[in-house]
């Protein structure tokens, strides 16, 4: 097995310009919106609306998904404990470099365990680590279900599925709490705006919201 390098032969380089001077340029500061919760509690349409949004404002917003990230940076992880741990240590470790370069990066990943939103919580500095709670009942999200994934877990088909065969552990205290199975999508996404405006200093815009857009969506545009 191949030595890993130890500290002292690691020297990182850093640019010469300054996180506040690429935040300048961006017109916001930069953080990660973690989005946690179920399968089809509507973490990915709430990232892709609030991407839209935010990029209509002007700022340099980048979604890093689940599924996506399974597909190239993680392919090699499975659904084990010990790789789903590593999975979102990873995520967390690529959403802190996005931070550092004054995006808004926003994550959108069951990431069931506490612990695992603690440690990315913990990579990034104090105020820019916003934990969404995604919140939908079991019983929303099965009848949801998009991918037709709750429907394979039940029947055994698929294992150390989360909320059937694998425990999810609900945000303590998240940053903002969201009712999917009582909230439109543009309502949702407007509550997070709120957020942004105050902590990333994200540009509000007079006498519009989210919730009036047009195009907006239903859950169940799936």
């Amino acid at each position: 097995m191949k030595a890993k390098p130890t500290a002292d032969n690691l020297h990182p380089h850093t640019g010469k310009i300054p996180l506040r001077e690429r935040e300048q340029r961006h017109g916001h500061r930069g953080c990660v919106v973690w989005l946690t919760g179920l399968s089809a509690s509507g973490k990915s349409t709430i990232a892709t609306e609030l991407e839209r949004e935010l990029f209509r404002r002007g700022c340099q917003p980048f979604i890093l998904d689940g599924d996506s990230v399974r597909q190239g940076l993680c392919s090699d992880l499975d659904f084990s404990e010990r790789d789903r741990h590593e999975n979102i240590r990873r995520v967390g470790e690529v959403a802190r470099l996005f931070s550092d370069a004054g995006f808004i990066c926003i994550s959108a990943f069951i990431s069931p365990h506490r612990a695992d939103r603690e440690l990315v919580r913990n990579l990034m500095p104090a105020g820019t680590f916003i934990e969404v709670f995604v919140n939908a009942p079991l019983a929303v999200c099965e009848q949801r279900d998009p991918k037709g994934l709750y429907a394979k877990a039940r029947k055994l088909k698929i294992k150390n599925f989360t909320g059937i065969s694998s425990p999810y552990e609900p945000p303590l205290k998240p940053e903002i709490e969201l009712r999917t199975d009582r909230l439109t999508v543009m309502q949702a996404v407007e509550k997070i705006l709120k957020r942004l405006e105050k902590r990333c200093r994200i540009k509000s815009v007079p006498g519009k919201s989210a919730g009036k857009l047009p195009g907006a969506i239903r859950w169940s545009d799936w």
